[in-house]
């Protein structure tokens, strides 16, 4: 079990420092604990990897395979092409349904090249969340930025610490050649597109409705956000609470079309914060259920035929959560084939055949129907709106209604 990356009877920590991969495998098995800074600090320097494994009784054979493959892997050659002058740093995370096809397509793609520059690159699961990124652009030069970023969602790419001053030198750019997006986001009130060509999108997160009809209660099926608020569903939803990519672009949208009540009324809906997996696991029998549940669009097709859970599009347009790529300008020839590659059919196909994820890419069908709509802030709101300290307020609002702190 001998490699050339690291020993097994190293600590934890030490391993975790040096490999960011170590720490995507250890919580894919386990681990959750290290995803916190202080709790794999205060872990990983009193253990070994070896003990750790021992511990949690897994192979320590396959870890070590696997994450030797990962490490070679997101090297892609670097230590063989150190002659090579220039750089290409990539970051992101990517939906946790279609991480691992798009991460071996993109795996596949790049061993296929010949880049006359090093390529280093980190893709993670959404689930190990975005607080990695964060933390490195607090220390980072606008020289030592990466030069690509992908992630869903408005908490990383509009916060005025983090990317606001990036976006307001206007350093990256829309390089991907696309002039429309797919027919189906005609269907939205605003225009998807960024008309400055500075952020591009690839797909999206939609959040629809899924009604527990055995528990409406005489109540009349909600079809609308707008039905959600009602007061009838006080106490009555579960909200996504704990996806906040999601659950913030739900509540900037219920803020610009329904303001501060509209985010009260929707705390007061709440009665659970389930991930969508669990609810789907309660189509079994269980006390107090929710009537309503809020969830991507992905999850409803693990639903059951014959499960009393109905997803409903709503009439007034799923609320989207956009898939963001960030590209450098000054990078753009080097940059250009791997967007074209995210940008692509291909992994547009993936992002809506395999996660339910609808692709902007113009060619591909999101095996939706035309009239489906899609609800979504738009370029001026974002443009006019500090997103950051409004996410924070609508969070605040929200949660003190949940608990009646609003009456």
């Amino acid at each position: 079990m001998s490699n050339k990356y690291f020993d097994i009877k190293d600590t934890l920590y030490n391993i975790t420092e040096k490999y960011a991969e170590a720490i995507e495998l250890l919580i894919s098995v386990g681990f959750d604990n290290i995803k916190d800074e202080n709790l794999r600090k205060a872990f990983g320097q009193s253990i070994s990897l070896e003990n750790a494994l021992k511990l949690k009784k897994i192979n320590i054979e396959n870890f070590v395979e696997q994450l030797v493959e990962r490490i070679e892997a997101n090297n892609n050659g670097v230590s063989e092409a150190s002659d090579k002058k220039d750089s290409v740093k990539i970051v992101g995370v990517l939906p946790c349904p279609v991480r691992v096809p798009l991460t071996e397509n993109f795996e596949s793609w790049v061993a296929e090249q010949n880049f006359d520059f090093n390529l280093d690159y980190e893709l993670k699961a959404a689930s190990v969340g975005i607080g990695w990124i964060k933390d490195a652009l607090k220390e980072q030069s606008e020289d030592a930025l990466p030069d690509l970023f992908m992630s869903a969602g408005f908490e990383l790419f509009f916060d005025k610490e983090l990317f606001g001053k990036y976006k307001a030198k206007n350093i990256f750019e829309d390089i991907t050649g696309i002039d429309h997006y797919n027919s189906d986001f005609h269907n939205t009130d605003i225009e998807l597109m960024d008309p400055n060509k500075q952020y591009s999108i690839v797909g999206t997160v939609a959040a629809v409705i899924v009604v527990n009809h055995e528990e409406l209660n005489g109540r009349k099926a909600p079809t609308s956000w707008e039905d959600i608020l009602d007061e009838e569903f006080e106490n009555s939803v579960s909200l996504p609470v704990m996806d906040l990519d999601l659950f913030n672009s739900i509540l900037l949208n219920i803020y610009k079309n329904y303001g501060e009540e509209g985010i009260r009324k929707l705390g007061r809906s709440l009665k659970k914060s389930l991930h969508p997996s669990e609810m789907v696991k309660l189509q079994i029998k269980v006390s107090d259920k929710p009537a309503v549940t809020i969830m991507p669009y992905f999850f409803t097709k693990m639903l059951r035929e014959d499960s009393p859970m109905v997803p409903v599009w709503p009439k007034d347009g799923a609320i989207i959560s956009p898939i963001f790529m960030l590209s450098k300008k000054e990078k753009a020839t080097q940059l250009k084939p791997i967007v074209d590659f995210f940008a692509s059919k291909k992994v547009g196909e993936i992002l809506s055949h395999d996660g339910r994820f609808p692709s902007v890419h113009p060619e591909v069908d999101n095996l939706l129907p035309k009239e489906n709509k899609y609800m979504w802030l738009g370029w001026d709101f974002i443009n006019e709106h500090d997103i950051s300290a409004l996410i924070r307020k609508c969070e605040e609002i929200f949660h003190n209604a949940s608990k009646g702190v609003d009456r």
